[in-house]
């Protein structure tokens, strides 16, 4: 990843940078590894995540047949 600085503007460069790894989800996956996660756990967030994926296409396909 690569940020450029403009007219030694290092604030803004820092705000882009910022949005650029929470966009990508870095931020997220630090959170995740700084502490272990038992496997039980990890499983339990696998399977939240995808009754939330599931019930989000549920959404958009009774919106788009309505």
């Amino acid at each position: 990843m690569q940020i450029i600085v403009r007219d030694n503007n290092v604030d803004q460069a820092l705000r882009v940078l910022k949005k650029k790894l929470q966009r990508e989800g870095i931020y997220r996956e630090l959170r995740r590894r700084k502490h272990y996660e038992k496997p039980s756990e990890k499983r339990a967030r696998q399977h939240a995540a995808a009754i939330r994926r599931a019930k989000k296409a549920d959404r958009k396909r009774a919106e788009k047949d309505s």
